[in-house]
């Protein structure tokens, strides 16, 4: 009876199946297509957009449930990754070192002594990236606790890399910003220096300024004052001065306000850490008497203690997710030093990434380039297909696969992408590597989509017009749309959201909405950041966006995402500055965001230095902005002289031209004859880069003609009849060198 039962419904089960529509059989593949069609279709909406359609872009979008290749545009074009070149290395890192990879630093003493005292102690490092000063305090805390009391001399053995502290990419940016740093195999801090200011107590006191960690290895120059309310117009610069770091501070920060930070590299990482390696043992009972010194360990020194690092996957999780320069290039010469041997260079871990490249990934030598392992400047070029095929067999590599992607940002959530896709089906989906330069953004990673399918996706965009917010804009689109596919949503609207055009709003409602973010920017309160950032995303206004920028900028102007937001956001055109001038008019108050502008500036950010003096270009003809932007070059003249040379050169002739009449304008009101700014002129004048020296002799003749022509006592107004005609006026012949003679300092 049960058999005769399922005979009857095996029979009628496979009736009704015959008789179904052959449509309804196909069901599931017709929905994937016109899925993908529509993924495609909102795609290219916003490759067509600007500034992506006048810009080169490469594409590559696969399904890792079918291996099926859903959206392709140039990807086989060889574009610069910037920070996606990080994507690379940590891929051959993990893979070589592994991910339970430890680096070591030992501490030594001679074999004859006696535990309690050493002639010397030598610590022999290997490249451990990651001791800060926290870590180097525990270290000190365990040297004590095997008896050690004394000690003569440090030596510091640095040979486990070799001498060459930067690689290729590196020399096409004179910068001492901490992204800079150079590798060495003693290591601090990341090779960067914590330089704290706070105001004095009276208004025109010196300013306070503090290093962190203290140590004999900093020289501090600091002329800092206090100044007003507005007064936080300063920079700090970090110069090599043999053996020791010289730190220089300019400028004003304001009578009352909080102490601020700024990170700057060191250029001899093995003294850094030496020299505080000495602080921090004096001040835990272990007496050095002597000096902190350059050489080798001796084969015979007795090994007293080893400093293990965490695991590499969590050494990988900095690199990635705040994508640090510093450890990219560390791990090249790592990979050099325990895959070639010793001394590890970059030229050997290139060589260490090229074979795990072609040996297991497929992708074969020189059809791509890569002269450096994190991906700064004009030093790199891959392709969007082959990130994908990097990204796929890190994915199917199981024992490296959870560690590879848990070490990428998270949309919305941390690292480089915490403040990105906001409102969109990315969030806490996507999983990716952002690179940024000078006209190039990148992004590369996984993301398993709203209807539960993954793909992996590179997108690069390099030679764009403009800013980089449009660009970012339009790369979070792309990932937006991709994140989408099977959400009610859909690829379409997640698109048309993130692409949204700006729209000017009513001038009363900008006012009002203006003067709530002002307020909330003036609390300087990091807790506002989170409100202040959904703010900005959703603000289709493009003024009122600026303000937002900058309040997040104010909120904590360490940041470096608001400062990248503030950049992105304001212009010098009448969308933005010249509306926020009628706004500033009709609440009494400074010009909004043109004060943060300036204060980038005169820290030496490069980017706001060029927008500064478009800015300048733009408060023509106003004489009220014309004398705000004037007491601004002027500030941006003192603390920032020689990157302001540099920007003056790279503007155009028009902006230049009125930026140079104003910064006379400001010099003669700051009215200091010996202005750091004639010093740095000075100095461009002889530099060996004859294009430079040549411009800065035409500047310095320019700008002391304006000079000249600000200080002279203004005409009276002569009644029509009595000027002199045209003919009539004089021009000598010697006129540069008598007005080179009114120059101060000159």
């Amino acid at each position: 009876m049960q058999v005769h039962r399922a005979r009857t419904l095996l029979a009628v089960t496979v009736a009704i199946f015959v008789t179904l529509p052959r449509a309804g059989f196909g069901a599931p593949d017709d929905k994937k297509r016109a899925e993908r069609e529509a993924l495609r279709a909102s795609l290219m909406q916003v490759l067509q957009r600007e500034p992506l359609n006048a810009s080169r872009v490469a594409v590559h979008m696969m399904s890792l449930d079918d291996g099926s290749v859903v959206f392709s545009h140039n990807a086989d074009e060889l574009l610069n990754p910037a920070s996606n070149v990080k994507l690379v290395t940590s891929a051959a890192a993990l893979s070589t070192l592994g991910p339970e990879y430890r680096y070591e630093t030992e501490f030594l003493v001679e074999s004859e002594s006696d535990g309690l005292k050493a002639k010397t102690l030598y610590v022999r490092g290997k490249g451990d990236p990651s001791i800060t000063t926290e870590r180097l305090y525990g270290i000190v805390g365990e040297l004590f606790h095997t008896g050690l009391r004394e000690v003569q001399d440090i030596i510091v053995d640095d040979s486990w890399f070799d001498a060459e502290r930067t690689p290729p990419g590196f020399d096409q940016e004179d910068s001492d910003r901490a992204y800079m740093a150079p590798t060495g195999a003693l290591s601090l801090n990341w090779n960067a220096v914590g330089v704290y200011l706070r105001p004095g107590d009276t208004l025109g006191a010196k300013g306070v300024v503090e290093v962190e960690p203290q140590s004999d290895f900093f020289v501090v120059e600091n002329t800092l004052t206090t100044g007003n309310a507005r007064a936080r117009r300063f920079s700090v610069a970090s110069d090599a001065a043999g053996t020791q770091q010289k730190i220089i501070v300019r400028g004003q920060v304001p009578l009352g306000g909080a102490y601020m930070s700024v990170y700057k590299k060191i250029d001899n990482p093995p003294m850094y850490f030496g020299q505080t390696l000495k602080q921090m043992l004096n001040a835990r009972g272990v007496k050095v008497k002597g000096k902190v010194k350059a050489g080798l360990t001796p084969s015979k020194a007795k090994l007293v203690y080893v400093s293990q690092s965490e695991t590499f996957d969590l050494i990988l999780k900095r690199l990635n997710k705040l994508s640090s320069n510093f450890v990219a290039e560390t791990l090249l010469k790592t990979m050099g030093a325990e895959a070639r041997g010793a001394p590890g260079s970059f030229a050997k871990g290139i060589d260490v990434v090229e074979d795990f490249l072609a040996r297991e990934v497929g992708i074969p030598r020189g059809t791509y380039v890569m002269k450096n392992g994190s991906g700064l400047n004009d030093a790199n070029r891959f392709s969007a297909a082959q990130f994908d095929r990097i990204l796929r067999y890190m994915y199917e590599r199981f024992p490296l696969a959870p560690e590879y992607l848990s070490s990428l940002g998270i949309a919305g959530k941390d690292g480089t992408l915490k403040y990105r896709f906001d409102g969109t089906e990315a969030v806490g989906r996507l999983r990716a590597k952002t690179g940024t330069l000078e006209n190039v953004s990148a992004l590369s990673g996984y993301v398993q989509a709203a209807g539960g399918e993954k793909f992996i996706f590179s997108m690069m965009v390099n030679d764009y017009p403009g800013r980089s917010g449009p660009v970012v804009r339009g790369l979070d689109a792309l990932g937006a749309g991709l994140a989408s596919v099977g959400s009610t949503m859909g690829p379409g609207r997640a698109v048309a959201e993130l692409g949204g055009e700006q729209s000017s709003s009513p001038q009363a409602e900008v006012v009002s909405r203006v003067k709530t973010y002002l307020a909330l920017g003036s609390q300087r309160d990091s807790r506002n950041i989170g409100f202040l950032r959904t703010a900005w995303r959703s603000e289709r206004d493009p003024a009122v966006r600026a303000v937002v920028a900058e309040s997040l900028y104010q909120s904590n102007p360490q940041d470096y995402l608001g400062v990248r937001t503030l950049l992105d956001s304001y212009s010098a055109g009448t969308d933005v500055y010249g509306r926020l001038r009628a706004v500033a008019r009709e609440l009494s108050v400074d010009v909004p965001g043109l004060g943060s502008m300036v204060e980038l500036a005169a820290s030496g950010n490069a980017e706001a230095l060029s927008r500064v003096i478009e800015l300048s270009s733009a408060a023509s003809g106003d004489a009220t902005s014309e004398t705000e932007m004037a007491e601004g070059l002027g500030a941006v003249a003192r603390t920032a002289p020689e990157e302001l040379v540099l920007a003056l050169k790279g503007a155009s002739a028009k902006d230049r031209e009125v930026a140079t009449t104003l910064l006379a304008r400001g010099l003669v009101l700051a009215g200091e004859a010996e202005h750091p700014f004639w010093k740095a002129l000075k100095k461009s004048l002889g530099s060996t880069d004859t294009k430079l020296a040549e411009f800065a002799r035409s500047l310095d003749g320019a700008l002391s003609r304006k000079v000249a022509e600000e200080k002279a006592p203004k005409p009276a107004v002569v009644p029509a009849q009595v000027v002199a005609p045209a003919s009539a006026v004089q021009v000598g012949p010697t006129g540069a060198e008598r007005t080179a003679e009114t120059r101060p300092g000159g």
